[in-house]
């Protein structure tokens, strides 16, 4: 290939200007801090979150890595939100953001800022069970439990999205994202159709497709 510069001899380097030699020697500075934030003991971004939960309002700050279901658990201790498969495959850990069934194990907390969220802990009001919850009981909708919240939660939202009149095909078709490992799902099912009837009755299925 064609060069340049002769043949064992390098080419001079381009000569330093006393600003940019003063700016090669000096102490190297602190990069700037993005707005507020601060770092977490992982090293993660902090950001301010807050949300109402259960009707209550709730601020902390937390690492931008966040799950929701993380948030409850551990900031909050609503401990009914179950973590199973942190893939949203199991749906146990299913809860009401602004009226609608997500899976926090996929849903950051800082997402959720300034949102209403319903856990399992806030379905009974004045230690009355939500007639969903009633339905679990009455026909044995469970075993080990482990995925009763999702399970419940879950079909509270269809009931919501569907109508008190749903029916047994719908609500087997609308679990699909839940998974049970002891049931078989008929009892679930069952409960599902039964605590239908019973949220209308109650006047909550309307409630809970307005929130």
């Amino acid at each position: 290939m064609f060069s340049l510069f002769r043949k064992g001899k390098k080419p001079a380097e381009p000569a330093q200007s006393a600003a940019s030699v003063a700016n090669t020697n000096a102490t190297p500075t602190a990069a700037p801090a993005r707005g507020t934030a601060t770092l977490s003991p992982s090293g993660g971004r902090m950001v301010k979150v807050s949300m109402t939960v259960n009707g209550k309002a709730v601020a902390a700050e937390v690492d931008a890595r966040t799950l929701l279901v993380q948030f409850l658990r551990e900031e909050l201790r609503l401990t009914g939100t179950h973590v199973g498969c942190d893939t949203s495959q199991c749906g146990a850990c299913v809860v009401h953001l602004d009226g609608r069934a997500v899976k926090s194990c996929t849903t950051l907390a800082a997402s959720c800022d300034g949102s209403k969220v319903v856990t399992i802990e806030g379905l009974a009001e004045g230690g009355k069970l939500h007639p969903m919850q009633e339905a679990f009981r009455e026909h044995h909708g469970l075993q080990c439990g482990f995925c009763t919240p999702g399970m419940i939660m879950a079909a509270v939202d269809i009931v919501a999205r569907r109508g008190s009149g749903v029916s047994e095909a719908v609500v087997r078709a609308d679990l699909e994202g839940n998974i049970c490992r002891c049931t078989g799902y008929h009892n679930i099912v069952a409960a599902v159709l039964s605590g239908a009837a019973g949220m209308a009755a109650a006047g909550t299925a309307k409630r809970h497709a307005a929130e």
